[in-house]
């Protein structure tokens, strides 16, 4: 099937509605991947995203009568849902230790170059281990982690996890800019640093 002939989710949730199990394999498929990231690269628990993934599914077919293409997206439905989900995971479990928000302050005025700011998730996955990179993920505050994992891993324009974040495009451009910040500084290999050499009181030059 061509992409533009490709039923959009909405087509797809109508179908849904009318009882056509094929429409919500075809949603499920296409959007299950994405919410499953999402809450994996929140919580770093393989368990905690599947429970998301069948949370919101669950959700989106007690609510489908209900959604409006006029107060969004589907894809932004399915991530609220997962976002509340993922929230109250890490408010119950909490076990990861998080960086004071305070430490991320002025780390955005590293040396590092514009074009790694830009894409610093591709930059490093090139260079360091993906398990180094998701520890980094799961070492920001939430906040961070999560406009850096709907930003950056699932590509969502600054518009989009604003509206469903419930904040300014700015403050998300804001959060994203520190958490970028600390992925460079945490997972950058250390430069070399040649030691010192001090001369004491009785080393001289004698002419």
């Amino acid at each position: 099937m061509a992409e533009e002939h490709l039923p959009s989710d909405y087509d797809l949730l109508r179908r849904m509605t009318d009882g056509d199990e094929e429409a919500f394999t075809m949603l499920y498929q296409r959007r299950q991947g994405g919410v499953y990231r999402y809450a994996h690269q929140m919580t770093g628990s393989p368990a905690i995203a599947e429970d998301a993934v069948q949370e919101t599914f669950l959700a989106l077919i007690r609510q489908a009568s209900q959604l409006d293409p006029a107060r969004g997206s589907v894809a932004a439905f399915l991530y609220g849902v997962a976002r509340n989900q993922v929230l109250r995971a890490l408010e119950r479990d909490r076990p990861y230790v998080l960086l004071d928000a305070e430490d991320l302050g002025d780390r955005q005025s590293g040396t590092a170059s514009a074009k790694e700011f830009r894409d610093p998730v591709a930059g490093l996955a090139r260079s360091q281990s993906i398990a180094a990179l998701r520890q980094a993920i799961l070492a920001l505050p939430p906040r961070y982690r999560e406009v850096l994992v709907l930003c950056e891993i699932e590509e969502m324009s600054y518009a989009e996890a604003a509206q469903l974040l419930g904040l300014a495009v700015g403050t998300v451009r804001s959060r994203l800019h520190r958490a970028r910040a600390f992925l460079l500084k945490k997972l950058r290999p250390a430069k070399e640093v040649r030691p010192e050499v001090r001369r004491g009181p009785a080393q001289r030059c004698l002419i």
